[in-house]
């Protein structure tokens, strides 16, 4: 049942990047920020998109060990892969996509 919930979340979070990929509209990556100002809007959304769902894939791949059950010790690799994963994708984010699309 845990992984199922997990797997849910993870596809919550490539739903959000399908749409990110197709909208129109400047994308936010921060919550309650301002977006930065972009050259390349479709660029920049597909970018954006894409990284959401890489984490996602990667989240649902991190909650296999809840297949064990939920109280299995190797829990400990899920939620610390998350926590390195969720680290990775802001440095990609601000190092990889906000330096190729920023407007200067």
């Amino acid at each position: 049942m845990g992984f199922i919930i997990w797997s849910l979340f993870g596809v919550f979070i490539i739903g959000l990047g399908i749409k990110d990929m197709f909208s129109k509209n400047l994308v936010g990556f921060w919550a309650n920020t301002e977006t930065i100002k972009v050259k390349d809007v479709k660029g920049y959304n597909r970018a954006t998109g894409r990284l959401f769902i890489i984490y996602g894939i990667v989240f649902i791949i991190l909650g296999i060990p809840l297949l064990e059950g939920q109280n299995t010790p190797y829990i400990l690799w899920s939620v610390i892969g998350v926590m390195v994963e969720t680290i990775a994708i802001m440095a990609v984010y601000s190092l990889g996509i906000v330096k190729k699309y920023e407007e200067k």
